[in-house]
């Protein structure tokens, strides 16, 4: 997909030029930190922000900063996740995890510099006005917080072992992944001044059935994909008895329910035009992707 190959280029030349080796009061945290952005990953909702500016009429110079602070979250978030007390994972992205890489207290110290440094980047960031900076700070925190990421993966491992209903299943995705997702289509929209309130919620709309379709494709690359291309271990939820998609509704179901929410969100584009296709290439690519 040229779009997010694009996008992708474009943020890792931004992160690797913000995060300096050498601008750390500690040297090796700056190098996990490094290590733990510039390792890799899809870029997939950075470019969700890139595109949703363009949807709007907004270069992607405008939203480039905040795209990369979505991403920092990202980032802390599966350096966490990834932690012995957390999904104990020793693989992400084909490499050996933060805290296998490094160690457990650097790995945490690492996170949490990740975090800060997202809303230290969204408060400078450029030519956006306070306003506006103001309101991606406060997207981006509560999507992270409680009532979002942190909430979810709460929800998550409250639920090893558990049976969900599909219900209280969304409910932990809408948290633990779909938050996110959402934040960075509205930070990305909050980019362009004035943008009205009626393409704030089809956009938003989009986003929550992207976001969900996004854990459907992961929980289905758990059993049907291979270890050297997701980069993490395959059936690494089954092995933990995690509540999935695939378990609740079988495969087939869950393919299903892939393809409804796929319809949901291109159906909340229906008012946008061609400058709206990156977005609709997006939510293409995410219930097509391997990895």
């Amino acid at each position: 997909m040229d779009f997010l190959e694009t996008c992708r280029a474009r943020v890792d030349a931004e992160l690797s030029r913000r995060i300096e080796s050498g601008s750390s009061a500690s040297e090796r945290l700056q190098e996990a930190m490094r290590y733990s952005v510039l390792g890799g990953g899809k870029r997939i909702r950075p470019a969700l922000s890139l595109a949703a500016a363009r949807a709007l009429g907004q270069s992607g110079d405008t939203a480039l900063i905040p795209a990369c602070a979505v991403e920092l979250i990202h980032a802390y978030s599966l350096v966490h996740d990834d932690l012995p007390a957390m999904d104990n994972d020793e693989l992400r992205r084909g490499r050996p995890t933060a805290h296998i890489a490094f160690d457990e207290a650097t790995a945490i110290l690492a996170g949490d510099a990740l975090q800060a440094l997202a809303f230290e980047w969204l408060a400078d960031a450029p030519g956006i006005d306070a306003s506006a900076r103001i309101s991606m700070i406060q997207e981006l925190a509560r999507a992270s917080g409680h009532r979002g990421m942190v909430g979810g993966q709460a929800i998550d491992l409250e639920s090893v072992g558990k049976s969900l209903t599909l219900a209280q299943l969304e409910t932990m995705h809408r948290h633990k992944t779909g938050a996110l997702i959402e934040a960075s289509i509205r930070i990305g929209a909050l980019s362009a001044p004035g943008v009205s309130e009626g393409s704030l919620n089809a956009l938003e709309g989009y986003a929550k059935a992207l976001g969900l379709a996004f854990q459907v494709q992961d929980d289905l690359l758990d059993i049907e994909g291979d270890t050297a291309t997701i980069g993490k271990p395959q059936g690494s939820d089954i092995a933990r008895a995690k509540p999935t998609y695939p378990a609740l509704l079988g495969l087939a179901g869950a393919r299903e329910h892939l393809s409804t929410l796929l319809s949901n969100a291109l159906g909340s584009l229906k008012d946008f035009g061609p400058e709206a296709d990156p977005l609709r290439a997006m939510a293409d690519y995410v219930v097509a992707r391997t990895h």
